[in-house]
């Protein structure tokens, strides 16, 4: 076989390759709950591509499991072992516990087939077209894979599908004359596990354009900023290009590529390209928040074809709306497929934060690659941040859902406010080292010290992820919803300049930001308002109020509504959960070092009216609700999970009255708030109490 074989000869229709295998819709979650990574994700890019008879029209290709030795190229020989196993009778009685170890992961009997066969099905499109035989391919493959790290799976991905591929033509194929491959990761998610693999290898460029939101978007790890830009031999070969928030769109995409990626590639000069397809920035995705069009994906596409001869394998990651997937997937296989593509656009202007990331990305990597080096270009019209950035006034602007019935066709338009960005722009450059971020993770038996588990990702310098998204998020506006002990003014400025009230045992830590809110209004919503639990630390005996997540318009609650920012609400959030604690060693406080509710999770929220936190799963106060929106702002509150209401209904966790101390807060509250007379407060509280679920 030759090595590194011809592209196809001019004029030639190119020989595409299209993997698509069922027996990868066998991975789903066990007990046929709702999930965003779901086999239906698979047959609606199938059917979409044979409805436009562009299937036909490509080579068709079966999955292959990957064989183990292959696998251990980048994973551990534990963590292969548990992918191997867990469908097996052995964990039918421990499978889901074991998920819940590990980061966004979960299984069933058809987990292991399916990952053996996606890690399997991305070797084999990439060697037949790293031989020639296919010009391009496309492997519609899950579960996912650039999350994985070496030795966990995470982030719904069991193994690195990608970097299995790129070790594997590197390492075992040495007769295609695959010297140097391009990874070029553009699932709006930082690509953490690949850039790990990689991240000393000067053979592999790995280039990730992600949403970072400093640090607080999914996977929330430093090591996505643009400083992390590879060690030892592979320094400078690790770019991150990541954005400050949602909203990014074709433009901001395409500016990317051609100030960045493009020519970078160009003095790298690969010998393929290894594409992580997410299409999770997608307009109308659920998780991403970005409003990258089909269009416009087949224009980014369409750039990567000057390299590599063509040769480029797309390997499925991300991507949840099921429409958006669909159609971008078929716009990308047509470009591949040689059909003649215009790409016309109402508006191509990126965001002001793009271009400034942009050129942070250039200065940071212009000493290994030159041609960065050059001023970009002057008066190039740019918009301002997005309307859900608030500096200090509310702005009218609509929902940040997208209209997907608008796809393919359109870009949607995005109701934009200027804002005052002077301290977002002073914490891009504000750097320092991150020591949790370079400590050793043994997490599983077969974690081993950092310089035998693969390249450790350490840079001399890292954002300030904590004054960073502090910072950031006191530039944010919400309205805080109390239906309980909060509604009364005076104990909720507990929980941002610290201290208690009559009645309350322990006294509260209080915000880092210790300003007043800017507003406070009373509404009614239809939930029901319960008071479970039998006790807590800062009321003693009796039930707390909780509201009941599911709407229902035979229920009315109070809720009293203050206006903060939305640093502030994770400080209540943290505080409610318990998660500040003192620590008497030195006297400071500790609290989490990334918000639970950034801007990312304020779009998934606004969309799907409620957000369960993970992170904080069994706590009492985990579920964040959407009540909608006053002034342009969303109205947030915080309560118990559905699942919980599920167990105070069959009595699993108890229903109880509040104590009189913790109701006379409640009515102090509605009758300062000037809601309800004493009497009323009275008698509101306790029909909550006495009315079952």
């Amino acid at each position: 076989m030759a090595a590194a074989a011809a592209a196809a000869p001019v004029g030639a229709a190119p020989r595409v390759g299209l993997l698509y295998d069922d027996r990868m819709c066998a991975h789903a979650t066990p007990d046929g709950e709702k999930h965003p990574e779901n086999p239906e994700r698979l047959r609606a890019i199938r059917r979409k591509l044979d409805a436009e008879g562009v299937a036909s029209r490509c080579v068709d290709m079966k999955a292959k499991e990957a064989k183990e030795k292959y696998i251990a190229s980048v994973h551990t020989p534990n963590h292969i072992k548990l992918i191997r196993d867990i469908s097996s009778k052995e964990y039918d009685y421990r499978r889901n516990k074991t998920a819940r170890k590990f980061n966004s992961i979960y299984f069933n009997e058809g987990s292991s087939e399916s990952a053996f066969l996606a890690a399997g099905s991305v070797i084999e499109v990439a060697e037949k077209v790293a031989s020639g035989e296919l010009s391009s391919a496309i492997a519609l493959v899950r579960p996912p894979g650039h999350h994985a790290e070496h030795n966990e799976p995470m982030g719904f991905c069991l193994f690195n599908n990608v970097a299995i591929a790129a070790n594997y033509l590197l390492n075992e194929r040495p007769d295609l004359g695959i010297n140097k491959i391009l990874i070029v990761d553009w699932d709006v998610h930082h690509g953490n596990g690949t850039q790990k693999m990689f991240y000393s290898d000067p053979r592999v460029l790995f280039f990730s354009v992600h949403r970072f939101d400093y640090g607080s978007f999914y996977p929330c790890e430093g090591d996505a900023s643009h400083c992390f830009i590879g060690e030892g031999a592979g320094e400078g070969y690790n770019i991150n290009v990541p954005w400050e928030h949602g909203k990014c769109s074709d433009a901001d995409y395409v500016a990317a590529w051609d100030h960045v990626l493009l020519p970078i590639a160009e003095a790298f000069d690969p010998d393929i390209i290894l594409l992580s397809a997410g299409f999770d920035a997608a307009m109308g995705d659920p998780l991403g928040g970005c409003c990258i069009t089909p269009d416009g994906y087949a224009l980014l596409l369409t750039k990567l074809l000057g390299f590599a001869k063509g040769r480029i394998v797309m390997a499925l990651e991300g991507g949840y709306n099921l429409k958006s997937i669909a159609n971008s997937v078929c716009a990308c296989t047509k470009v591949l497929l040689g059909d003649n593509f215009t790409y016309n656009s109402p508006r191509m202007q990126p965001f002001e934060s793009t271009w400034r990331v942009i050129q942070m990305v250039r200065d940071e990597l212009k000493a290994y690659w030159p041609v960065l080096s050059s001023k970009l270009p002057d008066n190039v019209p740019l918009r301002s941040a997005p309307s859900y950035i608030e500096p200090y006034a509310s702005s009218g602007s609509e929902s940040d859902v997208e209209d997907v019935s608008e796809l393919p066709d359109a870009i949607s338009s995005v109701n934009v406010t200027q804002v005052v960005d002077d301290v977002l722009s002073e914490h891009i450059t504000m750097l320092k080292l991150d020591e949790d971020n370079l400590a050793t993770k043994n997490t599983s038996s077969d974690s081993v010290q950092a310089q035998d588990d693969g390249p450790v990702v350490a840079a001399t310098r890292i954002y300030d992820l904590l004054f960073t998204w502090r910072s950031a998020l006191s530039k944010v506006y919400v309205w805080y919803a109390s239906f309980g002990s909060n509604m009364w003014k005076p104990r909720f400025l507990c929980y941002i300049e610290g201290g208690k009230v009559d009645g309350m045992s322990i006294s509260c830590f209080g915000s880092h930001d210790t300003s007043p809110p800017r507003g406070t209004m009373w509404k009614t919503v239809p939930h029901r308002l319960f008071f479970g639990r039998s006790s807590t630390p800062c009321w003693g005996t009796g039930g707390v109020a909780f509201l009941n997540p599911e709407i229902n318009y035979n229920d009315e609650s109070y809720v009293c509504m203050y206006k903060i920012t939305l640093e502030q609400f994770n400080d209540v959030l943290f505080q409610e959960n318990r998660l500040v604690k003192d620590n008497s060693e030195d006297g400071k406080l500790e609290s989490p070092s990334s918000p639970l509710i950034g801007l990312s999770e304020i779009e998934s929220v606004s969309s799907n009216k409620a957000l369960h936190l993970e992170p904080i799963k069994d706590s009492w106060y985990s579920n964040v609700l959407h009540l909608g929106e006053e002034d342009g702002l969303p109205i947030l509150t915080m309560t118990c999970p559905s699942t919980a209401v599920a167990q105070h209904k069959s009595g699993e966790l108890p229903l109880a009255p509040p104590s009189e101390t913790y109701s006379a807060t409640l009515i102090k509250g509605l009758v300062e708030g000037k809601q309800l007379d004493t009497h009323e407060a009275a008698n509101y509280i306790s029909a909550a109490a006495a009315r079952s679920l």
